[in-house]
């Protein structure tokens, strides 16, 4: 009776049909999109609650009005792209950090109370955190130049306009808040570190 050859092995020790390796970086590639897409909603998701309890502080004080509109329209922009990853996170089914209502309830505390200790202290928030956010994105465009253009050509319109609201700061006395150095320090320590959680829970 004829003997079978191993399926495992056909003459010459190859096997006798292509065998489907798995593709080094492949699985690491959408890993790692996944994790971009997750910490960028998280920081976009803190920014519009930042600005909204800023917003809230300032709202109805008729000294303050201008600032209210200037956080009022910043919450805005923050609020389009919060819009842009949600709708990346449904259509790629990346679910969103667990950490979500914990940043929600710092991002309110944060901004409700660096607005009450005066305008300064708020614009030294936003100019701290738009750095750390800066400062993110720029890593992430050069990260995916070349893998993928067209997010990194979105997340470079993103990091134009939060560097404006960065400027936007500073020209309006953000390095004149009372404690500045330490007020600053604190807030992007605490940036960084809310990165680092949500890129990977």
């Amino acid at each position: 009776m004829p003997v079978r050859p191993d399926p495992e092995t056909a003459p010459g020790g190859r096997p006798d049909r292509p065998v489907r390796l798995p593709r080094p970086g492949r699985g690491a590639s959408r890993r790692r999109r996944a994790e971009i897409l997750r910490v960028d909603h998280a920081g976009e998701y803190a920014a519009v609650h930042i600005y909204r309890a800023q917003r809230a502080v300032f709202e109805g004080r008729p000294d303050k009005a201008a600032v209210a509109a200037d956080m009022a329209g910043m919450q805005a922009q923050e609020a389009v792209h919060l819009a842009r990853f949600e709708t990346l996170l449904n259509a790629e089914r990346v679910r969103p950090t667990v950490m979500t209502p914990v940043w929600r309830l710092a991002a309110l505390g944060l901004g409700a109370g660096t607005a009450l200790l005066g305008e300064k202290a708020a614009h030294a928030c936003t100019e701290a955190v738009e750095s750390v956010i800066e400062e993110h994105y720029a890593g992430q465009i050069a990260e995916l130049a070349d893998r993928d253009p067209a997010l990194a050509a979105e997340l470079t319109r993103f990091r134009d306009e939060e560097l404006a609201h960065h400027d936007h700061a500073v020209e309006h006395g953000s390095r004149e808040a009372p404690g500045y150095g330490l007020l600053s320090a604190v807030i992007r320590a605490g940036c960084r570190a809310a990165i680092k959680v949500s890129e990977r829970i």
